[in-house]
């Protein structure tokens, strides 16, 4: 397990949030993504080596994939996906199934924090990720919800957030 001090986590909005929706050849996706990206390198640079992905559709999946690409230029990253239950992808549509498979393959480990869909797993993934960072990157719009929640824990805790905002524009 890696320390806390050196691993980044990430918390961001689903496809029904998104401007965009699943559009990512959408300009503002393609930004976010370079904005992921660039935030990545800083924490790199910064010493955070092991990254904490929470895998639900939308930006986690986008921040999952530039983590990916992060580990095939730096030495010494790691990724966990961190589940909120084993088949939490049950009843997505099957290419979004296919491309989430891939980029678990991808990660060094995976962690389901419940064995089955029950009642506050989605939230118990969502401490999860905050109560093993020291940094949470969060890709936000402002509205409430499940990456809402995420954030005010982490202040809570005392753990570091950098916004990504999300650009409508």
């Amino acid at each position: 397990m890696a320390a806390r001090q050196e691993t980044c986590a990430f918390t961001g909005h689903r496809p029904g949030k998104l401007p965009w929706r699943d559009n990512e050849y959408d300009p503002r996706c393609v930004d976010l993504r370079r904005r992921i990206a660039d935030a990545l390198e800083m924490a790199y640079e910064e010493g955070f080596r092991h990254f904490l992905c929470g895998m639900a559709q939308g930006c986690d999946l986008y921040f999952c994939e530039e983590v990916q690409n992060l580990k095939r230029i730096r030495a010494g990253v790691t990724l966990e996906a961190a589940l909120p239950y084993i088949d939490h992808t049950g009843h997505w549509q099957t290419p979004q199934r296919i491309k989430y498979a891939e980029l678990l393959r991808g990660c060094d480990f995976a962690t389901p924090v419940s064995p089955s869909h029950v009642p506050g797993c989605m939230l118990q993934r969502d401490r999860y990720l905050v109560d093993h960072a020291s940094l949470l990157l969060a890709a936000y719009d402002g509205t409430p919800g499940g990456t809402r929640y995420t954030i005010e824990y982490a202040l809570r805790r005392g753990v570091e957030v950098r916004y990504l905002p999300i650009v409508d524009a």
